[in-house]
């Protein structure tokens, strides 16, 4: 797996292009594939997207998978988390890390036939960033000089961050508030990703009908049916291409996209419904695959919702719920042992994860402290009769079972009414999430990494700048002490000194819990006959781009 210390001897050494790899895996490409396997489209499980196809507005998975292949940034990730200058020529950071300078590679353009430059970086960045246009990944661009006035109310639209420099069509500078290490490795995740001048000029004509620089180019959506995407022949990067493009089924139901692919009419699926997941390894009709993931699994409580907000009663209950799950039970009685209980809020396979910090008890099992936790918080403001604890998520993601089962150890440990909520479809769920109207109940979360190391786990969903509709803190969690560790964090000149900070943050968090966390998922899938290629990369997603059939 990528260690966190090739990217800062990287940004210590000042320069990123000396962690580069050439190929995807280390190792070299296999012998072409023949014309028909290479022109063919793999169809893949997905779900419609929240909104517009928009990088810098896309924080769900359904919309997330299209824009990953659409798009490349200045650096890539190969298989194994491993950072890759992709549309980088160099990254050079200056002396304390305060200063990047950024060199393009010769011969990128998009789709469109514009070509990409220094000022598709810099003006992309500045609209993520500007309130007016309110985009969800915001907050990833916080570090960066003169963030803090593009949300000042009564900023001009056109606004742009202070701390982007044009030198020339090729060279930009990116001066940051404070020092960090990291900021070679955050380049890498696509809310970074140029923009053609078309976007600027209709942002709406472009969610819809996206123009990209990546392995794969937009062909077509015809909504909550599927997402197109066919091979991109002007690509410029390291990606090796194996098909002739994607196609994103979008399923509403987890059980008949597995069907699907038994029956040879889905390709591959990148989950596996709680009804398969004891016989898939097995099933004489599906390619199966399962490995170690990096996905994190939790389910988020509003500081909205009565008697969990700020303060003591909330705190209380939010260990007492924690506390009152039994997560290897539920794990193995309904996921097949396919997923680990949850120790803290990253990932084993991140650099920097530790099972043994301080206040990880709270995350195991122990119905007499539960309940001791929840009648300490009714002497503060009583639990009503009336009151219910419910888990909202989405149905068309095949949750019914887990959440059933976490309402059930809820509601037997602490004798209170708890219950699942179900949502039809992903969409509707995480509109609804976004738009705060889930106030009344807790919802599931969870966390697919867009870079390899403890703050991205951290930063996009519990600091106070992602909170608010800014970035991923859905629960409007705030802590100024938290926030102060991950920026003292991310300014570290060691990976030794960096990840302790970021888990001594995490401390911060198994005390107040803005989110339960559950479980690790195992990256687990399946394939129909036919194809080749198929592998998990470092963040539980099926490389795509090695797909053949």
């Amino acid at each position: 797996m990528f260690s966190l210390v090739a990217a800062s001897a990287c940004s210590l050494a000042l320069v990123l292009s000396g962690c580069g790899g050439s190929g995807d895996n280390g190792k070299k490409e296999a012998d072409a594939p023949n014309e028909a396997a290479s022109t063919a489209i793999i169809s893949v499980h997905g779900s419609e997207p929240a909104k517009p196809l928009v990088p810098t507005n896309t924080s769900e998975t359904g919309g997330g998978g299209p824009i990953d292949m659409m798009f490349s940034m200045l650096v890539r990730f190969d298989n194994k988390g491993k950072p890759v200058n992709e549309v980088a020529k160099e990254v050079k950071a200056n002396a304390d890390m305060t200063q990047y300078t950024i060199t393009l590679k010769d011969g990128w353009k998009f789709t469109d036939g514009t070509p990409v430059t220094a000022k598709s970086f810099t003006k992309a960045w500045s609209y993520g960033a500007n309130v007016n246009n309110a985009q969800m990944s915001s907050s990833f661009f916080s570090g960066i000089k003169g963030f803090d006035e593009l949300q000042k109310k009564g900023v001009a639209p056109d606004a742009e961050l202070s701390g982007l420099k044009v030198v020339d069509d090729k060279t930009f500078t990116v001066d940051l508030d404070s020092p960090s290490s990291t900021f070679p490795i955050q380049i890498g995740i696509y809310a970074f990703a140029p923009m053609p001048e078309a976007f600027f000029k209709d942002p709406k004509a472009f969610g819809e009908k996206p123009i990209s620089n990546g392995p794969y180019k937009f062909d077509s959506w015809e909504h909550n049916k599927f997402i197109k995407l066919v091979k991109n022949p002007d690509y410029k990067g390291g990606v090796k291409v194996k098909n002739g493009g994607l196609e994103f089924r979008i399923y509403t139901d987890i059980e008949a996209a597995y069907a699907d692919v038994q029956a040879g009419n889905l390709d591959v699926i990148d989950t596996i419904p709680t009804s398969a997941q004891k016989t898939f390894q097995t099933d004489p009709m599906v390619q199966p695959i399962k490995q170690d993931g990096s996905v994190f699994q939790s389910f988020t409580i509003p500081t909205a919702m009565k008697h969990f907000g700020p303060g003591k009663e909330g705190t209380l209950r939010r260990q007492a719920i924690s506390m009152s799950i039994d997560r290897k039970q539920i794990s193995d009685k309904v996921t097949g042992g396919l997923n680990t209980p949850a120790t803290d809020f990253t990932a084993p396979t991140i650099p920097g994860y530790s099972k043994n910090l301080k206040g990880s008890d709270v995350l195991k099992y122990n119905a007499p402290k539960a309940k001791e936790l929840w009648e300490e918080a009714n002497k503060i403001s009583p639990w009503g009769a009336d009151d219910v604890f419910k888990l909202a998520y989405n149905a068309d993601g095949g949750g019914k079972d887990v959440y059933d089962a976490l309402a059930n150890s809820i509601k037997n440990t602490l004798n209170i009414k708890a219950m699942g909520a179900p949502m039809p479809t992903f969409k509707e769920f995480r509109n609804s999430v976004v738009s705060r109207s889930l106030v009344d109940s807790a919802f599931r979360t969870g966390w697919q990494p867009d870079y390899p190391s403890p703050e991205n786990y951290l930063q996009p969903i519990y600091s106070s700048g992602a909170a608010d509709g800014n970035g991923s803190n859905d629960g409007d969690y705030k802590n100024p002490k938290f926030d102060a560790l991950l920026k003292k964090a991310g300014a570290a000149k060691s990976v030794e000194e960096s990840n302790k900070l970021f888990q001594q943050s995490e401390e911060i968090l198994l005390e107040d819990l803005p989110a339960i966390p559950l479980y690790y998922s195992s990256a687990k899938g399946a394939a129909n006959k036919k194809i080749k290629g198929l592998a998990f990369n470092w963040k539980n997603v099926p490389d795509y781009a090695s797909l053949s059939k």
